[in-house]
Order: C-alpha cells, then sequence, then structure tokens
C-alpha cells in the first residue's frame, strides 16, 4: 500500500523489506553528509559544496542497480555513488579538505577523482569530457566478452557540449552497452533549459542516434531503479547503449556561493513535495517496514559514522609541499626495458613503413593494443600506414571511426582505465584541436591528480613542404609542449620511428607521436627487421663538429645536414628526438663543447619550443657561451598553400644565413 498523501507511487515488486530498508540506509547518508558540509562550508573547513540535494534517489538507484564490478562514472551533484561503492567516510572527508590522504594528495578538490577499487572514475571540470571514457570502458567489456554494462552520468546543462554528442554516436555506432544517465534538474547553473535546448526532453535524442531512451522520475528511488537493472539486465546480454532521462529538482545553489535567486518559487515548492527521502520514508512507514524507533537507529548510525569519519579526517595531515615529490607524480612510473632487435636482419625502409613496422611487430607482442582512427581499417588511413592490418588483425583491434577526435581520444582512455593500450591516428596532427581538451586536462593530469595512468599514444602526421595548406600542414608540437604530464616524440628518421614508437606503446603514460609527413616517403634506410625500442627521452648526437652546434628535429635535422654540406660548416647537430622532456644532459654537453648554438625548427618563431632551450642555455649555460644563443623556424604567420609563399614560409634559407652570422660572431 502506497501513502495516499504522497506525491509518488512506489512499486517494490520483488524486493525484500530488508532491501528496501537498505535502500532508505543509502537514500540518507548522502542527505546528512551534506547537512554536515554545510555547516563546515560556513565555518570555512571546506571550500566549495556542490548540493545534491533532492537529486540522491539518482545516485543511490544507479549503485544498487549496477553490479559492484561494473564501473560508474559520476558528476558532481552523485554524492550517493561514492558513499554507496563503501568509499571511507574518513578518506572522502579528507578529499573534500584537501587532506593529504584524499584520493587526490590535495591536489584536486570534491568529487574530481576515482578509485579503481571502488570502480568509480570522477569527472573533471569540462563537463563532458566522462562520456566518453565510458564508451571505452564500456568497449573494454565488449572486447573481453564480458557481460557488464557501464553508467555515466551527465546533467541537462552538459548536453549542450559537443561531448555529449560524440560520446552518444560512437557508443550507438559500436553497440556498446553504456547507459548514460541524464540528470535533468531544468538548470545548468543559472541557465534554465530552455535556454540550453529546444527538444522537449531528453528521450526525444535516441532516434537520431539509433539508440532507446526511456524517462523516469528521477526522484522515485525505486522506479529509477528497477528501470536501470531491467536495462542493464538486458545491455549486458545485448550490447547496446540507452539514455535515460532522470527528472529532477536541484534544491540549492548550483554550488553554494551561486545563490538560488534566478530559480522560480514555485520550482523549490514541487521539488520540496517531490523530496526522494520523505516520500519514500512515508512509504515505508505505511507498509509498516520502518517505525520511529527504526529510523532514529538508522539516522544516529549514520551520524555517528560521520563524525567519526569527520573526526579522523580533521586530524590528518594537511599536505607537505615537496616538489621532488610533485614531480615524481606527474608521469606515472616506467622503468623501460632494453629491446634490441634479435636478428642482424636489416631492410631498407622509408620513414612510413618504419612507423608501419612498428605498429604491426607492437599489435602481434601485445594483444591488448587497440588502434582506432578515421580510416585506418578498409582504407588504411590517408597515408597507408595500417595498410594491411584489417585482415591481419581483425574489425576489434582495428577499428575505423567517426569524425569525433575527442571521443576517441576519452575512449582511448577509458580503454586505458580497463586495462588496454591504445595507438589513435590523428589523419593530420592539424585535427588534434579537437580532441585538446581530453589531452591536456584529462590524458596529462591523471596521474598527478588520483594516481591512475593513461596507455594511450597519438600519432600526428604533421608539418608543411608538401603544398597542403593551413589546416593540413601545421606544426602543432608546442600547443603540447607547455601541458605537465605529457611525453612529446618526433623523429627525425626510420630508425628512430620504428624504436620510439615502440617505446611510446610501452610506455603507460600519454604520448604524442609526431611523423614529419614529408619525410614519410623521401628518406629512407637500413633498420632492424625485428622488434626493438629505443629510449624515450633521450637526444641523439646525428653529426658532430667544433665550430658550433646545430639543436633541432624532425625535419631540422635534414635541413641542418643539407645547410652544412652547402656552406661546408663544422658543426654538432643535435636531434633532440624527444620534446618532452627534452635531453638537458645532451643540449649542455654540444654548448661546452662547441661554445655556440642555433637552435632550428619547423614551428613559428614565437613561442616555439626553441624558446625554451634557449632561455634554459642561457640561464644554465650562460658562461660557456661565445655568442648569444640564436633561433631560426618558420614566419609568424598560418601555413600559405602556394608553393612560392610555403617556401618563403619555412627556414630553409634563413636557416643559412644565420648559420653563417653565428660562425662570424
Amino acid at each position: 500500500m502506497n501513502n495516499p498523501d504522497s506525491l509518488m507511487f512506489f512499486d517494490r515488486k520483488h524486493l525484500s523489506e530488508e532491501a528496501l530498508i537498505t535502500f532508505y540506509q543509502a537514500l540518507l547518508v548522502p542527505r546528512k553528509i551534506e547537512e554536515k558540509m554545510l555547516v563546515l562550508l560556513r565555518q570555512g573547513k571546506i571550500s566549495k559544496w556542490f548540493s545534491g540535494w533532492g537529486q540522491e534517489a539518482i545516485s543511490t538507484a544507479a549503485v544498487m542497480a549496477m553490479e559492484s564490478d561494473e564501473f560508474l562514472l559520476p558528476m558532481h551533484r552523485n554524492l550517493g555513488v561514492f558513499t554507496g561503492r563503501g568509499i571511507p567516510l574518513d578518506r572522502l572527508f579528507a578529499q573534500f579538505q584537501g587532506k593529504s590522504n584524499g584520493y587526490t594528495k590535495g591536489r584536486d578538490r570534491s568529487f574530481h577523482f576515482g578509485s579503481l577499487e571502488h570502480h568509480i572514475v570522477g569527472m573533471i571540470s569540462h563537463l563532458g569530457p566522462q562520456m566518453a571514457l565510458a564508451d571505452g570502458i564500456a568497449l573494454s567489456h565488449k572486447l573481453k566478452k564480458e557481460n557488464k554494462a557501464t553508467l555515466v552520468f551527465t546533467g541537462d546543462g552538459a548536453s549542450s557540449e559537443g561531448d555529449f554528442h560524440e560520446a552518444l554516436n560512437i557508443a550507438a555506432v559500436w553497440q556498446l552497452p553504456v547507459i548514460f544517465l541524464i540528470e535533468n534538474n531544468g538548470y545548468g547553473l543559472s541557465t534554465p533549459s530552455h535556454e540550453q535546448f529546444r527538444c522537449e526532453q531528453f528521450i526525444d535524442k535516441g532516434p537520431g542516434y539509433g539508440m532507446e531512451a526511456v524517462k523516469v522520475d528521477g526522484n522515485n528511488i525505486l522506479a529509477l531503479y528497477h528501470c536501470l537493472n531491467e536495462i542493464a539486465n538486458d545491455i549486458r546480454e545485448n550490447p547496446r547503449p540507452f539514455i535515460v532521462e532522470a527528472c529532477t529538482y536541484r534544491m540549492r545553489g548550483h554550488e553554494e556561493a551561486s545563490g538560488t535567486k534566478y530559480v522560480p518559487k514555485d520550482y523549490f515548492e514541487e521539488g520540496a513535495k517531490k523530496d526522494p527521502i520523505k516520500n519514500f520514508e512515508k512509504f515505508l512507514i505505511t507498509e509498516g517496514i520502518l517505525d520511529e524507533k527504526l529510523k532514529k537507529s538508522i539516522n544516529q548510525e549514520i551520524q555517528d559514522k560521520i563524525d567519526k569519519g569527520l573526526d579522523k579526517a580533521f586530524s590528518s595531515s594537511a599536505p607537505k609541499a615537496n616538489s621532488i615529490d610533485e614531480l615524481a607524480d606527474v608521469y606515472a612510473p616506467h622503468a623501460a626495458q632494453v629491446a634490441q632487435a634479435t636478428s642482424s636482419k636489416k631492410s631498407e625502409k622509408r620513414l612510413v613503413d618504419a612507423i608501419h613496422d612498428s605498429l604491426e611487430l607492437s599489435m602481434q607482442r601485445q594483444p591488448e593494443l587497440i588502434l582506432m582512427g578515421q580510416d585506418i581499417a578498409t582504407y588504411g588511413g590517408v597515408f597507408k600506414v595500417t595498410d594491411g592490418f584489417l585482415e591481419k588483425f581483425g574489425p576489434e583491434r582495428v577499428r575505423n571511426t567517426p569524425l569525433c577526435e575527442s571521443a576517441i581520444i576519452g575512449t582511448a582512455l577509458g580503454l586505458s582505465i580497463a586495462g588496454y593500450k591504445s595507438v589513435v591516428e590523428m589523419q593530420f596532427a592539424d585535427f588534434v584541436s579537437c580532441g585538446f581538451n581530453q589531452i591536456v586536462n584529462n590524458l596529462a593530469k591523471l596521474h598527478y591528480r588520483w594516481g591512475q595512468h593513461a596507455d594511450v599514444v597519438i600519432r600526428l602526421p604533421t608539418g608543411a613542404g608538401v603544398g597542403a595548406g593551413p589546416f593540413h600542414s601545421q606544426s602543432n608540437e608546442a600547443w603540447f609542449f607547455h601541458t605537465p604530464g605529457l611525453k612529446i616524440i618526433y623523429p627525425s628518421s626510420p630508425y628512430q620511428a620504428k624504436g620510439l614508437l615502440a617505446a611510446a606503446i610501452e610506455d603507460p603514460n600519454p604520448c604524442l607521436f609526431f611523423e614529419h609527413k614529408g619525410l614519410y616517403r623521401s628518406i629512407s634506410e637500413e633498420i632492424p627487421d625485428d622488434y626493438y625500442h629505443l629510449a624515450i627521452g633521450k637526444a641523439h648526437l646525428v653529426r658532430e663538429g667544433e665550430q658550433l652546434s646545430i639543436i633541432t628535429y624532425g625535419a631540422g635535422v635534414h635541413w641542418a645536414k643539407e645547410a652544412l654540406q652547402e656552406t661546408g660548416i663544422d658543426a654538432d647537430i643535435l636531434d633532440l628526438c624527444t620534446l618532452l622532456p627534452w635531453d638537458k644532459k645532451a643540449v649542455a654537453e654540444t654548448v661546452r663543447k662547441t661554445n655556440k648554438v642555433i637552435i632550428l625548427h619547423e614551428d613559428c618563431l614565437t613561442g616555439g619550443i626553441g624558446a625554451e632551450i634557449a632561455a634554459w642555455i642561457s640561464e644554465h649555460c650562460f658562461e660557456l657561451l661565445d655568442a648569444p644563443v640564436m633561433r631560426e623556424a618558420s614566419l609568424d604567420t598560418p601555413v600559405p598553400f602556394a608553393a612560392s609563399l610555403e617556401e618563403n614560409f619555412l627556414p630553409q634559407d634563413r636557416f643559412r644565413k644565420k648559420l653563417k652570422q653565428l660562425l662570424e660572431y
């Protein structure tokens, strides 16, 4: 029997009285924690709070509906996910306070963390990217043929992000077992739904993506639980994505500082009447399952646990700043093992062939390696790097993707969290801008924030000189050079390309692998046929000389060789090979040897990598210098299309003149 005064009808179906009490307890925990957090916020003991008041039923139902080893990807109103999955309260409270024993060691706040032990992957502030991570985790289950589902939360406001569309599209195309749970509370911060989208309801989006969609009362814990449980059971056996729209009310501000003045009074009146805890409590009392004595006992037990957790969190230490420790956690530890070719057999290989070989051998050695990118399967990629791979490794491991760079990088990160490795091919390096957020804010920061590695390599065909114009010719390595947590690799030869790509794939850190497309078929050399890898972070002295040092990478190595041959100058050519982290020791050694240095790169001059190296030399090697540190690079313009303009844009002619200037200084 339901309480006739209740606005909700609760259908318990097969649920026992014990189960219903468990639901009630799980609902209460986040509410009572929030009551305490609001007090602590006013006392200045936590810095910020995102309220889930009135939305507790959504998180609780999701935890109850999913199996304990299935991943949940929550947002900032899903405290019930963390408490429902058994996150220790003292560590959770320490996380809120920025303490050293929080999940991010004080490096991030609130719910911006994950715990593989609890199968939770937290959000970042850029709303939307976590949905693609759910795709990757779900893909891992499908690849392993596991009957598992993944559930990811998003809000009605975040649905305006491009990541929302990309993630849903990927899930639909690949038929991934993901539940996209949209918490529709009618507001994105202060912006009401009618200013966010024109559709009446989110389930209207389902047919457009080719997926099923259902709408449910997000304040009715049993209705939502039964809905999610049925869908999860279904998609475990018959993998496919679902949209679930949970309609609810946000009873406090977006976060406490923003207030609620912009929200109409009747919104809160409706929300108060549909409070998920009060209504469920009335139902349990009416059914004779809950009485005042039991209610008081449950409340006291929860309060005691909260108080105990807070006492422990308050007594824990604040993080002590130690630069060595901070820098050590930027990258996931990786003791690279030396891998040398096992035979002396060699073949003449072009750069494109060497990359092909490295990928093929890595795919053979590492069955957990997945390749993804636009047109890489049947077509073999626009530069034919993956030609023939579909036949050798099959469509599950060599995956054509829609045009959605952000979602594919996010999917690769989700695969990494689930134990896979990924190599993502950008059709052109220029297009990586569409996935920029995933790279610099998700991949790069993940290990530093909560200790999770990001085992992803992104291949980037780069560079000018082929008449491809401003959107297919950019050298954009400097975009990422400023971002701690990334590794940037840029080979100049087939030998380097094969060995460094293999090393990047073995490395658990996110690696950007730049491949100069002008060099793909214009250079070749004899290299080992067998698998081998080279050390990331080590420069290579290509040529030795006495008069000056040229520090460069990529096509710059070949321009430097040509210039020396033409001018007769006797110089060191130091090929950086890895741009982040770059080899400071090798740079210092060549400066010490010749006392004159010029840095050459194809990227534009202003803000290029050469500027950082020049500044470092000036600071650390000043007493060794007999001349100013010089730089040469491409013009500070977009890359032009016409051959004469492109030739003028590139630095070869200016570099030869500056070489002579440096020699004569």
